[in-house]
């Protein structure tokens, strides 16, 4: 069986390439792997036939690179949900966008049976919940683009930790990564949120305000999206501190999670993952269980957007169950608009919010 795709935005993610990432002269001009576009392109039965941007340039550019033909190149993602027979629809706009393009694709006439949405799911809980919610009377399965989820090594370690109880009770966790929160450090909270299991009860946030990316990017929106952190209680108990004040050229991804019956260092950005078992009070260093390598940028993150797509495939087949849901996604985004409601009111914040606080909105790219 062939499945039809379709791509709203044509930007870095979608497959264009990303600047800091990517080498300039590739991008627009070459098939990204890790995109959304090189997702499908390495599935066996995904075939991406229609892409969507309001940038007729930038749509031009990508339809070129990745041989989408001139008649399905769209201007709006209204025309290509009314003129298509979609299966699979990839949301790859920027997040206070997510929405809108989630759920006007859900009830749409193309009335695919996948919509895969880049993170952070959206700029709102309110927002996401709505999300959810209309993905579900739809019969739509919503994946959530957090891709650590998607790499082998990850899925392993969750077994390690869920079902073979490698650390017995974690007790606390160390976290830091780059700043801006939304941005990039989704990925850092989604991977918590996973690892552990769990949802957050209570946090504490600050907000620095500091935005790399505008200069980076060179962009001239003005956006929410700040470097901060903060700490969480874990509604299992665990105490986790998050870090997301760094630059990225100082950074490095860093979890350390203490437990009942050991210690775990995950460093992703240097490729260090370390396990020291419990034993009679003392640490002892030994390798992970059935895990060679650490997790790395080059080898994980790039294989991650065909892991991912080949997941679509098998939701597509009905062989699988989601692995990366709205539900899911939302844990790490209250968490992080939990950052930002403690830092603007002095105070603690009980998760899940309460309605008024359901609806402020951080808005990123």
């Amino acid at each position: 069986m062939s499945y039809r795709a379709a791509i709203i935005g044509t930007g870095g993610i979608a497959g264009m390439g990303i600047l800091g990432m990517h080498d300039t002269d590739a991008i627009g001009k070459e098939k990204i792997r890790a995109s959304h576009a090189g997702g499908y392109d390495a599935t066996s039965d995904i075939e991406l036939v229609a892409v969507a941007d309001v940038d007729e340039e930038n749509l031009t550019t990508f339809g070129n690179a990745w041989g989408i033909p001139p008649d399905r190149q769209y201007l709006s993602h209204e025309s290509m949900l009314s003129e298509e027979n979609l299966d699979v629809v990839s949301v790859c706009t920027p997040s206070f966008l997510h929405h809108d393009h989630v759920v006007s694709t859900a009830r749409s006439a193309a009335a695919p049976d996948v919509i895969w949405c880049e993170k952070p799911i959206a700029s709102s809980v309110s927002d996401a919940e709505e999300m959810i919610d209309v993905c579900e009377e739809e019969n739509t399965k919503l994946v959530v683009n957090h891709s650590f989820r998607f790499t082998n090594k990850l899925q392993q370690l969750y077994a390690l930790l869920q079902e073979e109880r490698l650390l017995g009770e974690v007790h606390s966790v160390s976290t830091q990564f780059r700043m801006e929160l939304l941005r990039n450090s989704t990925h850092l909270l989604d991977t918590l949120v996973y690892l552990l299991d769990s949802r957050a009860e209570r946090v504490s946030g600050y907000i620095s305000g500091e935005n790399e990316a505008v200069e980076s990017l060179n962009v001239g929106l003005e956006v929410d999206d700040s470097a901060g952190g903060g700490f969480v209680l874990m509604n299992d108990g665990t105490f986790a501190t998050i870090d997301c004040t760094i630059p990225r050229s100082h950074s490095s991804m860093t979890l350390q999670f203490i437990g009942s019956d050991g210690k775990l260092y995950m460093n992703n950005d240097d490729g260090e993952w370390r396990y020291w078992r419990l034993e009679d009070s003392d640490h002892i260093e030994t390798p992970l269980p059935g895990i060679e390598s650490a997790w790395t940028w080059n080898e994980d993150y790039q294989g991650a957007f065909a892991n991912a797509a080949c997941h679509v495939q098998s939701l597509l087949d009905g062989t699988a169950t989601n692995a990366s849901t709205g539900r899911e996604a939302l844990r790490s985004l209250e968490i992080i608009v939990g950052f930002y409601v403690s830092h603007y009111t002095g105070s603690q914040v009980n998760i899940p919010l309460e309605r008024p606080l359901r609806d402020v909105e951080i808005t990123s790219w």
